[in-house]
């Protein structure tokens, strides 16, 4: 099969705004290969051995995984862990009680003793990256996809398996680049976090619903917290005994600020990407999907908003929740605004005439790839009938089954 999924783990973006900009997202060990000449030129100052190495600290030691759906940086050598207020909305929430409501007024631990453990919060870091790929390549020829998945898991596991041996640390195979590549991460986490301090959100969440996704925006955008490991320096789950973690490697925050056209580089943890999706899927996306997820969420939204203000406990309750809905809410109405406008579909369609074109010019490309497209249309069109019913149909059972079932929070 031609579609499967694309995982992005740990990637570097980097962007310079000198005459031409240049940008993209790259996994951190190829740097060295594919970016080091041109990073330098951009401005990059540092040797490309201290952003990833496996051998000595680097900066990917200060850079961790918040909670598996965020990125944070260390900023001390005593564990202290920057991250966005919207990564440290939910829990920030959990920690709050009418009485001592830190989403509406924030919270300052004055000391570490202050410091309030977050149940379930995890921080991970990236112990190494390896290329796997040689391992599955063989194996995998001539499979038909439900053989395909099986070997894949059967390989992964060994791999897995072999990486974690006499460590604690844990170990996990993503297939990348839809699948043509395969990374094997061995990284290490931390279960005992917990919340230093955040702002109001009038401050970390200035602006709301109005100013999300929207650019430049003005807010505090910020949260602190701690990480805490065994006398040992290892991953130890809640104790008062435990002492803060030291890191191989932290980031020190410069006080000369910035000035226009200085070289970027954001380390993290980006999720994934929808950049080589075909023009059928795009059309989906544009047509089918956002719409009706907007939709639905105009009615979740809608009945959460009702019983918010209904009374503070159901306001407080219901603010994480209400803002990962709006959060989707907001971004697919400009993924459909900013696709209109640059007529990106379009251009997908131009991008694929160009490849048709480049297919036809050899009978070795045409054999090789003159049906990705045709089998990349069939197959959103036979699964459309399916998946947009099934779309609408899901989106709207989790209306429902999100009022009932708050987020779990401390009310006194």
């Amino acid at each position: 099969m031609v579609l499967r999924r694309l995982v992005a783990i740990f990637y570097l973006f980097i962007h310079c705004s000198v005459a031409v900009a240049d940008e993209g997202m790259w996994l951190p060990q190829l740097l060295q290969q594919l970016n080091a000449a041109e990073m330098r030129i951009k401005g990059l100052q540092i040797p490309i051995e201290e952003i990833y190495n496996v051998n000595k600290n680097s900066l990917k030691d200060a850079v961790v995984s918040f909670g598996g759906f965020c990125t944070g940086e260390l900023i001390s050598s005593k564990g202290l862990m920057i991250t966005n207020h919207h990564c440290g909305f939910s829990q920030i929430q959990k920690q709050s009680t009418l009485e001592h409501n830190y989403l509406r007024d924030g919270f300052w631990a004055m000391s570490m003793k202050e410091e309030i453990p977050c149940p379930e919060l995890t921080a991970t870091f990236i112990i190494r990256i390896d290329d796997v790929t040689a391992s599955f390549t063989n194996a995998l020829e001539g499979l038909s996809e439900e053989q395909r998945a099986v070997k894949i898991k059967e390989i992964a596991s060994g791999l897995e398996k072999k990486a974690m041996e006499g460590t604690h640390y844990e170990a996990a195979v993503k297939q990348l680049y839809s699948g043509n590549e395969f990374f094997l991460f061995v990284s290490e986490t931390f279960r005992d976090v917990r919340l230093v301090g955040a702002p109001p959100s009038s401050i970390g969440n200035f602006g709301g619903d109005t100013d999300n996704w929207m650019w430049p925006r003005h807010t505090g955008d910020f949260s602190v917290f701690r990480i805490y490991a065994d006398k040992d320096n290892k991953p130890a789950k809640f104790s008062p005994d435990n002492i803060p973690f030291t890191p191989r490697h932290h980031f020190s925050i410069s006080m000369r600020g910035v000035e226009e056209e200085d070289f970027t580089m954001v380390y993290g943890f980006p999720g994934r990407t929808q950049q080589y999706i075909s023009s059928y899927q795009l059309q989906t996306i544009l047509e089918v999907n956002n719409p009706n997820g907007i939709k639905v969420r105009d009615e979740r939204l809608r009945i959460m908003n009702e019983a918010r203000r209904s009374s503070e406990a159901l306001h407080l309750q219901y603010a994480a929740k209400y803002s990962r809905v709006n959060n989707a809410w907001k971004k697919w109405q400009g993924e459909i605004k900013g696709l209109t406008l640059s007529n990106g579909l379009k251009k997908k369609q131009d991008y694929e005439i160009d490849f048709s074109n480049w297919c036809n010019a050899t009978e070795a490309n045409k054999i090789k790839y003159g049906q990705v497209l045709l089998l990349l249309k069939n197959f959103m069109l036979s699964t459309s009938l399916i998946f947009q019913p099934m779309t609408i149909m899901l989106k709207r059972s989790l209306v429902w089954k999100s009022f009932p079932m708050p987020t779990l929070i401390k009310i006194d």
